[in-house]
């Protein structure tokens, strides 16, 4: 039987969150993988390598900042020019594909904004990947209604575990429908099992985070972040982490709790699914 992996992303590590709790966080999940059987993979670049696997001094020196954001736009440049830098959703989807990992953790996938034309890397990446990608659904500054029906475009499979709504990331449902569901690991990694032999991209298994924040409040939360973002002409890349950081002072905290817990527990279903994958194979 293969040995079951899990990847995990390293831009959680260099841009998600501020020092020390970036590497607390990525420890504590890495062990969830390991307490739940499989390997943990957190993929990253170290001077102009991939690395399947960091080491506790390259954890630490990533953690402590200055390092590139890798997508799939750069990630040719930052290798040619031996750099170091986290890996987001789409690079990590690429990366974990090409070195033979089929199952991928993380916290909420990018998507569509508000914003017109601004869309994620994420969803082409998805797209044409055959990988299993465990989430909360999209992150909650998205246009949901906006990024699922991309996902249907694109022919990314989305599965709600357990659930037959979209989860939105901090909160566990939302008003809109998933096309298909599954209640176990070993449903969840036939259906991924049946998109690759098919020829499919990715399968999107959105996990509900067992305790979250109503949809109506977060969803005033965001609007409120967003126009804030308006008023003082935020605008690009510093988006994203503006309104993640106006969304935790708006909720007193409560948005950071929602996302270390359901970071958590994505990984330890990730490794369920991939040790029920390695069963099948």
């Amino acid at each position: 039987m293969p040995e079951p992996a899990v990847a995990l992303e390293s831009a959680l590590l260099t841009h998600g969150l501020p020092y020390p709790l970036n590497l607390r966080t990525l420890e504590a999940l890495e062990e969830a993988v390991r307490a739940e059987g499989a390997l943990p993979k957190t993929i990253a670049l170290i001077r102009g390598e991939v690395r399947l696997g960091l080491s506790p001094e390259e954890r630490e020196a990533l953690a402590r900042g200055g390092a590139e954001k890798a997508s799939l736009w750069n990630l040719p440049a930052l290798l040619a020019q031996g750099r170091s830098a986290g890996t987001t959703v789409a690079a990590t989807v690429h990366l974990a594909h090409r070195h033979g990992i089929p199952v991928f953790a993380t916290g909420g996938i990018g998507g569509v904004h508000p914003e017109p034309f601004d869309e994620s890397a994420d969803l082409l990446a998805l797209s044409r990947t055959p990988i299993l990608v465990v989430c909360a659904g999209p992150k909650a500054i998205l246009d949901l209604r906006a990024t699922l029906e991309r996902l249907e475009t694109l022919g990314v499979s989305v599965v709600g575990y357990r659930t037959d709504r979209l989860p939105a990331f901090f909160s566990p449902d939302s008003p809109f429908p998933v096309p298909a569901r599954v209640e176990t690991p070993l449903e969840a990694a036939r259906v991924y099992r049946q998109a690759r032999e098919l020829g499919l991209g990715a399968v999107l298994l959105a996990n509900p985070v067992s305790q979250g924040l109503p949809y109506e409040r977060v969803a005033a939360w965001v609007a409120e972040a967003n126009h804030r973002a308006a008023r003082e002409g935020v605008l690009g890349q510093a988006l994203t982490p503006y309104l993640l950081r106006r969304l935790s002072e708006l909720s007193g905290g409560e948005t950071d709790r929602v996302n270390g817990r359901l970071l958590l527990e994505n990984a330890r279903l990730a490794a369920r699914v991939a040790l029920a994958l390695a069963g099948l194979e």
